[in-house]
């Protein structure tokens, strides 16, 4: 397992390769949908953002309140398509260097992918309560109004993660695929 530390730049991202497993640790921020569409449209208005997301990873969760004696609740990851019509501007233009979800990616995030050198990891669904075991500190840091879908500030430590796609376009689903289509029938 490759041990990697926030904030990420093009060296550490170039030498992750998809389906390696990293283990995490830094500052990372979260956000959905709701948020990304905020952070866009603040952008395009030429507005001051609430983050800087120069080198930053966002997470594509929305935590669990936290039960007492508790940093955070669950924080399991959520699906990552929802936040593909956002995502090449935070990539091109405000330099997001990492995602972590669930799911495929959209052509055109992969295409930012590899035009600006950042890389999509794979958080395991359902972990949610183990997850949050590895996060350490949790703030809301904007939009606070959008409830568990505010952009909070994390710290986490030894956070495990498959990289999905790579800065290079390699997607462990597409190459899952043609692994799978290669094999005998069984039947």
């Amino acid at each position: 397992m490759t041990e990697i530390k926030t904030p990420l730049d093009s060296e550490v991202v170039d030498n992750l390769k998809a389906g390696d497993r990293v283990s995490l640790s830094g500052v990372i921020l979260t956000g959905r949908d709701a948020a990304h569409k905020s952070l866009v449209e603040a952008y395009t208005a030429g507005q001051d953002l609430p983050v800087d997301l120069r080198g930053q990873v966002i997470y594509y969760v929305g935590p669990c309140p936290a039960k007492p004696g508790k940093v955070i609740g669950s924080a399991g990851p959520t699906t990552s398509t929802r936040m593909d019509p956002y995502t090449p501007l935070l990539i091109r233009e405000l330099g997001l260097k990492g995602m972590i979800g669930k799911g495929n990616r959209s052509q055109q995030v992969i295409e930012a992918m590899k035009e600006e050198k950042a890389v999509y990891f794979l958080a395991v669904g359902g972990a949610g309560a183990y997850l949050a075991k590895r996060i350490k500190k949790a703030e809301v840091v904007a939009y606070p109004e959008f409830g568990p879908e505010a952009i909070y500030r994390l710290e986490v430590s030894d956070f495990p993660l498959i990289v999905g796609i790579d800065c290079y376009g390699r997607n462990i689903y597409e190459e899952g695929k043609k692994k799978y289509r290669r094999m005998p029938s069984n039947a």
